[in-house]
């Protein structure tokens, strides 16, 4: 009996045959190759340039970096020289680079052409914030008429109450949207604030927060809005809120009694007129 896994002459040589045929047809490219003329590769500056380029891990980690960073524009009007580190880091600073804004500032910035020069602030983030900016402070060194000892002080520019708009309001600390629109509504209604104390008449506006933001703001008296009370009428007395309707009405019939006011003090004639509320009254009338 013939043993199954034994070849045949005829079969052995016949892979014998094949596996040459295989190991020639793998060789025979590269000694063909080998014969063949050898030609240089020639590159230019710039290509040699990009194939010797290997970037070290710093330079990833920087390009890394560069890419994601992320600046954010100002939530509201600001004063560069009232903003802290958290502040500017919130714009995008690291605490590093926010540290060094607060060093250059130390005198105060007085425009956006010298907060333009601070190195640390990249142009990127500059060109988000330059319109945001309000220059509230001031710093400026005093010199003792006595001793000649040189110090440095704040010095806040006063925002005028009478004629603030929004965006100046909110650059004032402490003043958000919420305090700046009923400071605005307030005003409108009185035709004007006579005192600062008078934003404790704003809703929720309470002696903390007046205490907080009174060193930022002044009041002009004479931008007030007059009513004339010899030509109001009681709804246009009526509009304003230190009156009451009945307040109005009594004006408006003593008035036509006497054909017109020669004096403010002639209101008092009014049995609903107190001294206390014409006191607070007269600021706000003409004749």
């Amino acid at each position: 009996m013939e043993n199954p896994l034994e070849f045949s002459k005829k079969t052995r040589k016949s892979l014998l045959i094949f596996l040459v045929v295989v190991i020639v047809v793998a060789l025979l490219p590269r000694i063909l190759v080998s014969f063949l003329p050898k030609k240089e590769l020639k590159f230019s500056k710039e290509e040699k340039r990009t194939l010797s380029f290997k970037p070290t891990f710093n330079q990833y980690q920087r390009s890394y970096t560069f890419r994601k960073k992320i600046f954010r524009r100002p939530p509201s009007k600001f004063d560069p020289n009232l903003y802290t580190i958290t502040d500017w880091m919130y714009l995008g600073l690291s605490k590093k680079q926010a540290a060094s804004v607060l060093k250059f500032g130390k005198y105060g910035f007085k425009s956006n052409e010298q907060l333009s020069k601070v190195f640390v602030i990249p142009k990127q983030l500059f060109d988000l914030i330059k319109d945001s900016t309000i220059y509230l402070t001031k710093k400026v060194l005093l010199v003792s008429a006595t001793t000649h000892e040189v110090k440095k002080e704040t010095v806040i520019q006063l925002l005028e109450l009478n004629s603030a708009s929004e965006e100046e309001l909110l650059a004032i600390p402490g003043i958000g949207p919420f305090f700046a629109k009923n400071i605005l509504k307030q005003r409108e209604k009185l035709g004007g604030f006579i005192s600062l104390n008078q934003l404790l008449e704003c809703w929720k506006f309470g002696d903390e927060k007046l205490a907080e933001v009174k060193p930022y703001m002044k009041v002009d008296p004479s931008l007030v809005q007059k009513l004339n009370i010899n030509t109001a009428t009681a709804e246009e007395f009526k509009k304003h809120p230190y009156f009451t309707w009945n307040l109005a009405n009594s004006l408006y019939k003593i008035r036509k009694q006497k054909g017109a006011y020669s004096s403010l003090e002639e209101i008092k004639e009014s049995v609903l007129m107190t001294e206390e509320l014409y006191i607070k009254l007269k600021p706000y009338l003409t004749l």
